[in-house]
């Protein structure tokens, strides 16, 4: 994953690149096989927790294309994502890229973290790619009350596999900015990735019928026709380099039992 120099919208073989490493298991450290869910480390710069995450999970009674489309609803997603705490579309740039915020809770006592980022889209057959990176918008800078983060490259490969059945890999290389104790690259690997993705299998099981429930026949990311974002011009835009930001030390900081609660494996989508 190569440090961008401008803002680009991902080509072909941006998309094919992201492809392999997903696929790739050479220079990944297991760390979690477990009820269908793998999930990978690279290591880059220990000092500073700046890693690389790699997690696949056997999706069975899913369709390839039912999950595509979790990944894409705004609006569902913020029915099933307990972790986010604010999520929009910023704007639209091409038929399959966009401009989003996303900002999510962190393991207490660390702060929580933001992101805005470049998003873009590409069915490939029987599977589909989604990946963003960060990029800085004018209109939306870093916020006093969170700490902003950097995709480097982060998406997702969903994996065709019958009319019922797929494979999604999360690939993410994102630097959160400050320097993270141990632990939390540690649970991350371990536990909150895992739970992630189960949650996410159980979104996908009861998406189509909350889906015809709510706006069926919209769906901007397979009709761009639907979009009624603004446009965004790719001037507007530049990368955003983690250098720039401000360094937050928390290093120091200990686990403390998360009074939010860890939630259970039974998340309940409305």
């Amino acid at each position: 994953m190569a440090t961008r120099e401008s803002v680009q919208i991902p080509d072909d073989r941006d998309f094919d690149n992201f492809r392999t490493e997903c696929i790739s298991e050479e220079g990944w450290s297991l760390t979690y096989n477990k009820s269908g869910v793998v999930v990978w480390i690279q290591m880059l710069e220990a000092e500073r927790s700046l890693h690389k995450i790699k997690c696949r999970m056997e999706c069975k009674d899913v369709a390839a294309e039912s999950l595509y489309d979790v990944l894409h609803d705004i609006e569902y997603r913020k029915k099933w994502d307990t972790n986010v705490i604010e999520t929009f579309d910023i704007g639209k740039l091409t038929v399959n890229a966009d401009v989003g915020y996303y900002s999510w809770k962190c393991p207490k006592p660390l702060k929580n973290r933001d992101v805005i980022t470049l998003r873009s889209w590409l069915p490939m057959g029987n599977d589909f790619i989604i990946m963003n990176y960060s990029v800085k918008h004018p209109k939306y800078p870093p916020r006093k009350d969170m700490v902003r983060a950097v995709s480097i490259q982060t998406g997702y490969l969903i994996q065709g596999k019958g009319a019922k059945n797929c494979s999604i890999t999360y690939l993410a290389q994102v630097d959160p900015k400050g320097s993270l104790p141990k632990w939390v690259v540690n649970k991350s690997s371990q536990f909150l990735a895992p739970k992630a993705m189960k949650k996410m299998y159980k979104a996908c099981l009861k998406y189509p019928e909350w889906k015809q429930k709510h706006n069926p026949h919209f769906k901007p990311w397979l009709f761009p026709e639907q979009s009624t974002l603004p446009t965004v011009v790719l001037s507007e835009l530049s990368i955003q380099h983690a250098d720039s930001l401000e360094n937050i030390d928390e290093s120091s900081l200990s686990e403390t039992k998360d009074d939010r609660g860890e939630g259970s494996d039974e998340d309940s989508v409305n």
